[in-house]
């Protein structure tokens, strides 16, 4: 590996940090509420306003882009508060189906463009090794503000007040890394240090950085597609340290 290679991989890692910032708080509860998939529907449906978004060709205004993903994931968001007080007893199989509409409307709005199967790839696995500095910056300051809200009002965010700021996270994450790798960061971390009574965050921030760090060299060293090196690296990882607790 040469000094060309880590220039590249230093912002990768960097965006998977600032994802990790807030999808490590948010998988836990998510895990706890027992809302396995809504992390998928969400970023789905995050990614279906970035579908309409390059339909009325906004591609060239990051802001607006920003704003489709965001109201996107707002109204998945409100989709997500009503399942969960009208229909908590499938509510799961709600969020499933979310999901499948939303990935279906995608194709069925890009079966037009002759580039789709690459702007599919790239809202699934994402293009984490192509960041730059204008989207650090502003998802860092997101995830700064989100962070915040976070820790102030915790507790009292309500249904779909934790939706969201779950969904803001999201629409920001599932821009720099795709869907995949929003399901792991926020699923793979939490799920392993789910046995872990003390110093649990810390935990799994250091899974999910090993994963990130992982994936990335394993992708550089072998030629491998970044996105899915990294999630298969975490969910590794991860196993590790789930053996490791039932060895204890």
């Amino acid at each position: 590996m040469n000094d060309n290679d880590l220039s590249i991989l230093l912002p990768s890692f960097i965006a998977g940090l600032l994802v990790l910032a807030t999808h490590v708080p948010l998988g836990m509860k998510v895990l706890a509420r027992g809302i396995i998939f809504a992390d998928l529907a969400v970023a789905q449906i995050a990614g279906l306003g970035v579908v309409i978004a390059g339909l009325l060709q906004l591609a060239d205004y990051p802001l607006a882009v920003q704003g489709m993903a965001a109201a996107s994931a707002l109204l998945g968001a409100a989709l997500l508060t009503v399942i969960e007080r009208k229909l908590p007893q499938v509510q799961e199989a709600c969020i499933g189906l979310l999901f499948v509409l939303a990935a279906s409307g995608g194709i069925l709005l890009m079966s037009s463009d002759t580039h789709a199967g690459e702007h599919l790839k790239d809202l699934l696995v994402g293009q984490i090794l192509w960041v730059n500095n204008a989207q650090l910056i502003a998802t860092a300051l997101l995830t700064a503000l989100l962070l915040a809200l976070w820790r102030v009002f915790n507790q009292r965010l309500g249904t779909f007040g934790f939706y969201a700021l779950f969904a803001l996270a999201v629409t920001a994450s599932v821009q720099l890394v795709g869907v995949y790798l929003v399901f792991a960061s926020l699923i793979v971390p939490a799920l392993a240090t789910y046995q872990i009574k003390n110093r649990r965050t810390v935990a799994a921030f250091i899974v999910g950085t090993a994963g990130y760090a992982v994936g990335l060299l394993l992708s550089v060293w072998w030629d491998l597609p970044t996105g899915a090196a990294i999630v298969w690296a975490m969910a590794l990882v991860g196993t590790a340290v789930m053996l490791k607790q039932r060895m204890q």
